[in-house]
């Protein structure tokens, strides 16, 4: 029983307790294995002032059965989730304090895995990760110095499966909702002659999504090699994964969630829907998807590979290297409803005495990159000093090319023309020192300097000619304070810079963006209670926040607004209620302002004073109750509220997304065999489970209503929805040899 609640107490500890730490009864040092010293040189322990959550495998492994990361993290504090298809599979995304998935760095293995250029996070490239990781930490605000780009709302650093030193097979097989159906296999030798071990994972799942058409067909595989001895740890992994994804980027209109017929007449009318777009809105309902060509979808792989060593010196001295690459290509299959010749190249053409120069068309449009580098580590300590030399060098290369497959008219072009062939290429490099210095037994001080230079260039017609090199400084310094076994303290002041991504060249001439982030926190741990509390304040300098607004491709628009901050209260606890009863809440109170914000509607520039920052909750709570009737049964019960939001900057109350609540119910059977089949752990998951309609993500535009008038200046206001499931179900069976 011990053993149970040491393992589910680890679950979203926010309390500034590591991963690593073998007491629950007091604030007090750390065990690092091997693998957790693979990635030392970005995650943080308590006695850094940086205030994060921890989550190892075994408090996520009852829910995962099918779902990507992001959802799988959707109760930790500050943390709002949301998926595209309505159910946790396809494209998933992720806000931590209201910065969305482009302004949270995210590594694995210190590696960075944010895309080069979009700077977001595509968990759909890599399908069934979760099943292959052995922890991840979230650090909130700036943290601590990493690799990629500038974490300017959270870092989410992800450690892979660890080495085994027990042979072991497993597989697992889930179903559910919308014909979902995971399947995975994994293994490992053992260590073999104590010294080398081989693992790996193959995954298949498959989903129809909540939202019409929004199926998902996805791949994945993980290998991994070890050598480890008892100063070195040596690891070389082969990872990645196939994605074809249904699109649903474009969402629903708020007429067909509300199912109103008359306003559906409307809507068609005020938009010029064709009689077959029509005919698709008439007959659907809050499942609504625009797009119903057989084939409007992803199709993208993804591959990677890293080779990691560690190296214990001395007692006091220890290295990190690793050398990494990736190589991602694929394309984006559209429909498209009577576009201009001009767009393809296409010569005017002649028919029956009239010229043509439009048609439909079905385009792909590729990306072909790769992405390649090293990075490293030299960590120095003893009883007083824990000092950390480190950075990395990254190169990005990518081909950006779209072709045309088949046209009604072509005119003079041929199949898989390129209407347009684009370059781009991003250098990334750094330098960091970071150092905690105990000056006796309750002060320490802590101190992180990174120099970071990027250099990017680009020559998209979207983008334009781009060759910008950026110069970044970003220092961070802080101090804790142990008062005694039980309570500890910190404060600390961070900065962080970060360059503009390539759909920000589309909109414009982007700034590079500042943010200084103050934290104050408080720790409390205790035999039966965690306590964390933060405040914190981050000021920005032309933040680029997100407008509301989508792209062609459904890639969220940004904008630099001046003069931004985000302010806030974050509070959560691990509660043990007697021997059977776990209780796990959180909340994160806010408020995130625009200053002196200016906006043209109707065409007159106007002053709107401070308004809120879009998608940007003021409150925030999840919970967990866990009730543990035996050793081997498992009752979970999550809950989550996520408050009002503006999905624009200009406090319209068309942008607003509605407040809504979620709970989950999570059951784990653990039937033990004592025979060639280790154990059968039987796993149940209900969303959702008062089966509430709710919208958590959304889209917001303006524009000047010129349809009628050429010289109009009515700023007419629309927006889309992606409405998630009700209640719905995972049911899974794991087999442990």
């Amino acid at each position: 029983m011990k053993t149970i609640f040491t393992t589910l107490a680890v679950f979203g500890l926010t309390m500034g307790i590591s991963a690593q730490d073998q007491q629950s009864d007091s604030i007090v040092g750390k065990t690092i294995v091997l693998d957790e010293a693979l990635i030392s040189g970005v995650r943080v322990t308590k006695e850094s002032p940086v205030t994060f959550s921890n989550l190892k495998k075994e408090e996520f492994a009852s829910r995962n059965l099918g779902q990507d990361i992001p959802i799988l993290m959707n109760f930790l504090p500050g943390v709002v989730t949301t998926t595209d298809a309505g159910a946790g599979i396809g494209y998933t995304g992720i806000r931590v304090r209201g910065s969305d998935a482009t302004r949270v760095n995210v590594t694995i293995n210190g590696i960075p895995y944010n895309d080069a250029e979009s700077q977001g996070t595509f968990w759909v490239n890599m399908p069934d990760f979760a099943s292959s990781t052995e922890s991840l930490q979230l650090q909130r605000g700036v943290g601590t110095s990493t690799n990629g780009a500038g974490a300017f709302g959270a870092s989410l650093n992800v450690l892979t499966d660890a080495v085994s030193d027990e042979a072991y097979a497993q597989v697992s097989s889930s179903i559910g909702s919308f014909n979902t159906l995971k399947n995975n296999v994994k293994f490992s030798t053992g260590l073999l002659n104590d010294h080398i071990e081989i693992s790996g994972r193959l995954s298949k799942i498959k989903s129809d999504g909540y939202i019409d058409r929004a199926s998902s067909n996805l791949e994945s595989y993980f290998l991994q090699g070890a050598y480890k001895d008892d100063n070195t740890l040596i690891k070389a992994l082969l990872f990645g994964g196939h994605e074809i994804t249904y699109q649903a980027w474009y969402g629903t209109p708020l007429v067909r969630i509300k199912n109103d017929e008359a306003g559906v007449e409307q809507f068609i009318a005020d938009n010029f829907l064709s009689d077959a777009e029509a005919e698709n809105l008439r007959n659907s309902d809050r499942r609504y998807n625009y797009y119903t060509y057989e084939n409007e979808e992803d199709n993208y792989k993804q591959d990677h590979a890293q080779l990691l060593w560690n190296e214990k010196i001395s007692e006091n001295w220890s290295t990190n290297i690793a050398v990494h690459y990736t190589n991602g290509r694929g394309y984006f299959e559209q429909y498209r409803v009577e576009d201009d010749f001009a767009t393809y190249d296409f010569a005017p053409i002649t028919i029956n005495g009239e010229e043509v120069n439009t048609t439909d068309l079905i385009r792909r449009r590729w990306l072909d990159n790769d992405f390649y580098g090293t990075v490293f580590s030299a960590n120095y300590t003893n009883e007083k000093l824990n000092l950390i030399f480190g950075g990395g060098w990254n190169t990005y290369e990518g081909a950006h090319f779209g072709e045309v497959i088949w046209a009604r008219y072509a005119g003079n072009g041929e199949i898989r023309d390129r209407y347009y062939d684009d370059d781009s290429k991003k250098t990334d490099f750094n330098l960091y020192t970071k150092a905690n210095y105990k000056l006796d037994g309750q002060w320490s001080l802590f101190g992180d300097l990174q120099y970071r230079t990027v250099g990017y260039s680009a020559n998209g017609d979207e983008t334009g000619l781009v060759d910008d090199t950026f110069n970044f400084f970003n220092p961070k310094a802080g101090i804790t304070f142990d008062a005694n076994k039980n309570n500890n303290f910190y404060f600390s002041y961070a900065v962080a810079n970060r360059e503009p991504n390539r759909n920000d060249y589309e909109s414009g001439n982007p700034k590079s963006e500042k943010l200084n982030d103050f934290e104050l926190g408080w720790r409390y741990v205790s035999s039966d209670t965690q306590i964390n509390t933060n405040v914190y304040y981050m000021n920005y300098k032309d933040q680029l926040v997100l407008t509301g607004e989508l792209n062609d491709v459904g890639a969220p628009l940004r904008a630099n607004v001046g003069d931004s901050y985000r302010m806030g209260l974050e509070v959560d606890a691990n509660i043990n209620l007697g021997d059977k009863f776990i209780l796990k809440p959180n909340v994160a109170l806010s408020t995130n302002k625009n200053k002196d914000f200016v906006f043209q509607r109707d065409g007159v520039l106007q002053n709107l004073g401070n308004t809120n920052i879009s998608f940007s909750p003021s409150f925030v709570a999840g919970n967990m109750l866990s009730y543990l009737p035996s050793p081997n049964l498992q009752f979970s019960l999550f809950s989550k509220f996520v408050g009002k939001q503006y999905m624009g900057n200009i406090d319209s109350e068309g942008s607003v997304l509605d407040a809504y609540s979620q709970t989950d119910l999570n059951i784990q059977y653990v039937i033990e065999t004592n025979s060639f089949i280790k154990n059968i752990v039987l796993s149940g998951l209900v969303n959702n489970i008062l089966n509430k309609e709710y919208i958590s993500n959304g889209y917001f535009y303006t524009f000047d209503d010129t349809w009628s008038d050429p010289n109009a200046t009515t700023t007419i206001e629309g927006a889309g929805y992606y409405p998630q499931a009700g209640t719905n179900f995972l049911l899974g069976a794991t087999i442990n040899f």
